[in-house]
């Protein structure tokens, strides 16, 4: 009993326990004034894998904690599947990622503001950012905070081969630049990670956990939401079902609001099962059309990524210290507190950098990391001593769609990202395959690098690098647009600059499937910004004031 109601009726019913939704349980009940219940498909985050960094490559392969979502095969992708891996337990896609914190450039933010959505520019967001972190480490607090729940750190970890990759950067005119998340984002250093004290902070860790305790927050895992209830054009709540496929449902009422934030796929799909999405989709599925949103599950886009792998000599790399006895090793490192790559991310150094010197800011971004993995084998790493090269564009062109194959909200959606389906996609594609290429060739990476493994040096001409583009490249898990923020006047969008959905009350959409373009980043930073700027507009508080920095 909350305020007088019972278990089943709540101000706010959020859907998705992600990196947004746990933000929204934290600072919807901070005052105690209102009631939330938040439903997760997935488990509570028990498992050892999702705090141990590494343990991120087997989370991957746990249908228990991620969603196993795949694209449809396409043109570009060489009639492949590609998998898209979403996090499906408390934390969402936080407790999956490779831990990367990464904002993106103001550019990014002021397109958005562009667009005609009033309150989303740099210097609108640049706030909220700064609330929810932590920065532990190098940074000018003019751009960092310091005493948010989020804790960001710097890796502790260094490898021979990744100086050598970064002086290389450095002699083809890339700087070192010590915070790629202060004043500017061009240049080469190491990660910047959510992880403390050896262990993943996801946003279930660091906003959940805090506020468990609170009397007026529920938290049901293992509840997936099956529909939107909806009164005519107002959403009044939620049906889920508990235990999934075969359990039994549940109706959960919202006093103000639904909030959702499935992400980028579940969204979308719940939308349209619901009934509000294009009609000609609703219709050829047999579902009853409650509102007419054509933009739902449209806009989708994701940043695709050619990796070269090369043959090293001269030096040991991560391939060769995660077997055996020497694996071990590294284990027993990793409980003792010592430097381990138990500890690590996927990538251990980042850059940001342009394919045409005449580019105003950088168009593709870069990793580097002293590994390699079996091509055809997931996460499985090379037997020989090798390392890893990828760079992709950072605003791809080519849209693709989310879209419900059936009336049945347990059937898997179909995902097609037309990956580089626009020529400008293409070119620049190539273009960072390219830099790519020029990094491992520096005289700084010449003791160590032995020859390329992959593509290799069968691809040379431009029709050649893309071809292995097509064969080689996958996703990095930033699938994003499929709610698009912006103006009613335009057919694609599908909330507004305060997220609500387009003619539906009481209903919300709050996670990275709102982006109206692509980051030049990683996600899982811009959702916690989108999640806590989204809290204060569900509150109806004042925006936080505005940073204004100069150019």
């Amino acid at each position: 009993m909350v305020g007088g109601m019972t278990l089943d009726t709540f101000d706010y019913v959020v859907v998705g326990a992600g990196s947004a939704g746990c933000i929204l349980a934290n600072r919807l009940t901070e005052d105690g004034r209102h009631s939330v219940c938040l439903l997760e498909a997935g488990p509570s985050d028990w498992h050892p894998y999702i705090h141990i960094p590494a343990g991120f490559i087997k989370t991957l392969a746990n249908s228990n904690l991620n969603w196993m979502y795949q694209t449809e095969p396409s043109h570009w992708t060489a009639g492949r599947t590609i998998e898209v891996p979403r996090g499906k337990t408390l934390g969402g896609s936080s407790s999956l990622n490779g831990h990367i914190y990464n904002r993106g450039q103001r550019l990014d933010y002021d397109t958005w503001s562009q667009r005609g959505n009033r309150g989303w520019g740099y210097a609108d967001v640049l706030p909220y950012f700064k609330r929810s972190e932590q920065r532990i480490g190098e940074g000018d607090n003019t751009f960092r905070g310091r005493s948010g729940n989020l804790q960001v750190t710097d890796l502790n970890y260094s490898h021979p081969l990744c100086e050598a990759f970064m002086d290389g950067a450095e002699e083809i005119g890339i700087p070192r630049n010590p915070d790629y998340n202060g004043e500017r984002q061009e240049g080469v250093s190491y990660v910047q990670r959510t992880t403390y004290n050896r262990r993943r902070v996801s946003t279930a860790r660091a906003f959940l956990k805090p506020a468990r305790s609170r009397s007026n927050l529920i938290v049901r895992t293992k509840s997936f939401a099956t529909h939107i209830l909806m009164d005519g054009k107002r959403a009044v709540g939620v049906e889920y079902c508990k235990g999934g496929r075969g359990g039994h449902n549940i109706e959960v009422r919202a006093n103000r609001e639904v909030l959702l934030c499935g992400g980028t796929i579940n969204s979308p799909q719940l939308l349209q099962i619901s009934g509000i999405g294009p009609p000609s989709l609703l219709k050829s599925l047999g579902i009853k059309i409650k509102h007419d949103l054509p933009g739902v599950g449209e806009n989708l886009r994701d940043h695709y990524a050619p990796r070269f792998n090369g043959r090293v000599k001269n030096i040991e790399t991560i391939n060769e210290q995660s077997r055996g006895l020497k694996l071990t090793g590294e284990v027993i490192k990793y409980f003792i507190g010592a430097k381990s790559i138990v500890n690590l991310s996927p990538s251990m150094v980042y850059g940001f950098w342009h394919t045409n010197p005449a580019a105003r800011t950088n168009d593709v971004q870069f990793i580097f990391t002293p590994a390699s993995f079996k091509r055809g084998a997931h996460g499985v790493l090379d037997n020989y001593p090798g390392f890893t090269v990828a760079a992709w564009q950072h605003r791809p062109e080519s849209t693709g769609w989310v879209r419900a194959r059936s009336t049945d909200p347990f059937e898997k959606p179909v995902i097609q990202p037309n990956y580089l389906a626009e020529e400008e996609d293409r070119r620049i594609t190539v273009g960072a395959m390219k830099l790519a290429r020029q990094l491992m060739g520096t005289n700084s990476m010449k003791p160590f690098f032995d020859f390329e493994e992959y593509p290799g040096d069968q691809a040379q001409t431009d029709d050649e690098l893309l071809e292995a583009a097509r064969h080689c490249g996958s996703t990095t898990y930033h699938v994003m647009g499929t709610c698009r923020m912006g103006p009613h006047t335009d057919s694609t969008t599908v909330v507004d600059d305060q997220l609500r959905v387009h003619g539906v009350e009481g209903l919300r959409v709050i996670d990275a499937s709102i982006m109206p373009t692509m980051m030049s980043a990683n996600l899982n930073a811009a959702t916690m910004m989108i999640g806590e700027k989204g809290a204060d507009m569900v509150l109806n508080k004042p925006q936080l004031e505005p940073i204004i920095v100069p150019d």
